[in-house]
Order: structure tokens, then sequence, then C-alpha cells
């Protein structure tokens, strides 16, 4: 039987190089990230990063929902697809898939063996290297036909931003890491559009001007066809409930049919393509359009994959802590919004979703984001706030968030640690017939994830009255 103990030995080891996940500020410069140190690590060991086509996500919001679309889709087309994704929620296997299943803890503790030779003769390497060149030699290994791989940060040093990939894609932009890429919106767009390769398709979400227009000028630069959604493909959504929603897509030259078949108020003979996602609000409906765009620009690429197979693979997508409905009674909702955009977006689908329903923000964040931009966002629409920590050493002390929460006007209570201020937040909820939205970072929506695990297999064990 495997050895839990060495698994734990492989993250050690990974952990002990310059992890900057965990660095409270740094600044993004070519000295600490080189693509010159993945090209030769990569090089060390075969170039594995070359063994099937890739799909390349990068963008501020969006692109992790984006890049499972896309897998999850590639899957279903009978494609073995890997897909790299970071940061994880629970499981450092996570980052690293194939088919949907997590590397193993095996596998993983064998290839960190396995590649510490090479490691050894480069200098200066990351966690975050590191694990990539181990994703590239998982899927590898595993004969993927396909990988879809989301950049860690920014695009154009990023560690990733080694591949040549068949599709680029740009998801949505907003004002994120500004002390890393940049402090306006054009300097974080030319970050991002650094994954834009020449000659090789690039599909970009629907964007503020300011981000459009640097995007579009480095792919007229490079040469590289550009696919833009809301442009040259639209979407629409449909329908939409706790279960899921159903959104309608077309290409911007069937429009005059699509005006046809709203006129006749969906009775016409000729309909738009219909597609349903478990994913909630009205932002997973953009994103899944842009993973159906970048599917499209695939296709022409030479990538097999039909429309039959993008439907399927939409409908089973899984990707969790995204307005992650985790119990219905009382109503209790992880999402992982961590900036002023995407709280934006999550009081936008609180609204659509559950109107006029009261709700305890069950809220942690990292001290370098914009939490007073936040909380502008989601303050209003909350009834009291329970602050709380995660273990990350970046986490924002959750007694100073009561204080700015007070500045708003929002009663707040400050509740340590994770598992109390999920019991307690519940509890408000049951006696005020509130709903429960835990949110701030993927980190807080991770911890309540696990706390709520946890406290439903204790449950079970302890049934009420045994």
């Amino acid at each position: 039987m495997f050895d839990e103990i060495a698994y734990q030995e492989a993250l050690d080891y990974l952990y002990s190089f310059v992890d900057y996940s965990l660095t409270r500020s740094f600044r993004y410069a070519p000295e600490k990230f080189d693509l010159g140190r993945m090209h030769a690590l990569l090089s060390l060991l075969g170039d594995p990063h070359r063994c099937c086509p890739v799909i390349h996500v990068a963008g501020t919001k969006g692109k992790g929902s984006t890049a499972a679309l896309i897998a999850s889709a590639l899957q279903a087309a009978g494609l073995r697809t890997g897909f790299y994704s970071s940061p994880h929620l629970e499981d450092y296997g996570e980052r690293i898939r194939v088919n949907g299943v997590n590397i193993s803890h095996a596998e993983l503790a064998a290839l960190v063996e396995e590649i510490k030779p090479s490691v050894a003769k480069i200098e200066r390497l990351t966690t975050f290297e590191i694990t990539t060149a181990i994703g590239f030699l998982h899927f590898a290994r595993q004969g993927c036909d396909a990988a879809v791989i989301e950049v860690g940060l920014g695009g154009r040093l990023d560690a990733t931003n080694v591949v040549d990939p068949l599709v680029s894609v740009i998801t949505s932009l907003s004002m994120d890491h500004m002390n890393v890429l940049g402090d306006t919106l054009a300097k974080i767009a030319y970050e991002k559009a650094g994954i834009i390769k020449p000659g090789r398709p690039i599909v970009l979400a629907p964007q503020r001007e300011e981000a459009r227009l640097v995007v579009e000028q480095i792919a007229q630069e490079r040469k590289a066809p550009l696919s833009e959604v809301g442009k040259d493909y639209f979407y629409a959504p449909w329908s939409h409930s706790l279960d899921g929603q159903t959104f309608l897509v077309w290409q911007a030259s069937e429009q005059a049919l699509v005006d046809e078949f709203i006129e006749s108020g969906g009775q016409a003979p000729w309909e738009p393509l219909r597609m349903r996602i478990p994913l909630l609000g009205y932002h997973q409906v953009q994103n899944a359009a842009t993973a159906f765009t970048a599917l499209q620009a695939a296709k022409q690429q030479g990538l097999p994959v039909s429309e039959a197979a993008i439907r399927e693979g939409f409908q089973k997508v899984q990707w969790q802590g995204r307005f992650e409905v985790l119990q219905r009674n009382p109503i209790l909702i992880v999402d992982s919004a961590h900036n002023q955009d995407s709280a934006l977006k999550l009081r936008l689908t609180i609204d659509d979703y559950l109107p006029g329903r009261p709700v305890i923000l069950l809220f942690g964040a990292s001290e370098d984001k914009d939490i007073r931009g936040m909380f502008a966002e989601l303050l209003p629409r909350v009834r009291r706030l329970v602050a709380t920590q995660s273990v990350h050493p970046r986490a924002m002390d959750a007694y100073q968030l009561v204080s700015l929460a007070h500045t708003f006007g929002c009663p707040a209570q400050a509740i340590l640690p994770v598992e109390a201020a999920l019991a307690a937040a519940v509890d408000l909820a049951e006696r005020e017939e509130a709903v429960v939205v835990a949110a701030g970072s993927l980190f807080i929506a991770a911890a309540v994830r696990a706390a709520w695990q946890t406290a439903a297999i204790t449950n079970v064990k302890h049934p009420a009255g045994s």
C-alpha cells in the first residue's frame, strides 16, 4: 500500500521552493518570472509540454470555469484530456487532472522523485514552475490527446506560457493583482495578452473597451486570428434555477434568424443552439459562450469535437466553489469571489436566484485584495457579516474586517476558526430565515466546503437524538 508519508514529503519538497501564492507582496519581474527556467527544465524532461494540442486560458475572472467547460467538452468528445488549473480547493492533486480524475498521491510523489535531479540543475525554480512541469509530464505519460492549461498569474511571464497552443483564450479582465500586473486595465490586458502566439487563434470574452483595444492590437501585430464573444458569437440566457441554467448561443451570421426566433416567441422553425450548464450566474453563461467559441476555433484547427459533445460536456461539467449550493435548508452557498468585479457578479447572482432573501455573509479575504471594493458591492445586500479567516499566511485579520464592515454600517462579528464561523452563520440563517453566502477568497471557499463536509459526516455518524 502506498505510504501517504511519501506524498506529504513530496508536498514539503514542492513548498520548499519559492511559492509566490504565499508571499505577501512581490514584483512580477523577469528576474523572478523567467520562462528560460521553464524551457530549461522541460528540455531536461523531454519537452512533455509538446505531447498534445493545448488550449491555453488566461483571464482575471472566469478562466477556471471556462477551462473546466472546455475540458469537459473535449472529454465528452472521446479525447483523453489533461486539465491543469490552480490553485486547488482541497487537494493538491486537483491541479493536475486527466479526464476529470486528479493525479493520485502516489503518482505525484513518484513524479516529484523523478524530476528532482533535473530540478537540482536549475537555479531559482518556483513551486508553481515545478508543479507545471509535473503536470505536463503527467499528461504526456497518460497519453493525453489534448490538454487545457489555465494560466496561474498574468500570462506573458507565467510558467504555462511555454506552450505553443492550438487556441488561446482570454476571459473577463478586471482590476486584480495590481501590485503585480499593473495599476490600469490596459496594463493588465497587456500581461494577459502575452499568451497570444503568432498565427495562433485567440478567443476573447466580452471586455471593457480599454482592455479589448489592447488585446486586439496585440492580436493584429502577431497576425493571430481573433474571435470575439459579443461580436463574432453571441449568447443569451434562457432559463435558470438553483439546479442549473440554459442559454442560447449563435454566430453573428445567424442574427437575422435569431431575431425571427425571438419575435415568434420561440415558435420559429429554426432556433439557436440551446445548452445547459450546472454552473449558476449570468457570468457563467458568458464563460460558457467563451468556451463554446474556443471549441469552435479548436475544431477549425482539426480537433474533433462535435456539437453533441459540447452539449454533453457542458451539462456534465463540475467546478466547485463557484456559487455552489452546498445545502438547501438553510441555503448555504460558497463562492470564490475575491475582487470587486467578482463581488459585483456575486451580488447580481444573489439577486437573480434569491430575490429578496436576507443574506448572512460569511467572509474572509487575503489582505492584499481590494476588500473595501468587495464590501462596497456586497454589504448593501447583506443583513449581517460573520468575519473569519483561513489559515493562509496572507489572510486578513477577522477583527479588522469587522472594523471595516462597521464603516459601511453593516452589523458584523468576528468568529474563529472557520468551522465555528460556519456553525454560527448557519444558526443565524435558521433563526432569521436567511441564506448563508461564504465568499472573499478561494481559501475561504475551500475551508467552508471542508468544514461543511466534516459537519455533514459527523451528523450522519451521530444523528440527532442518538
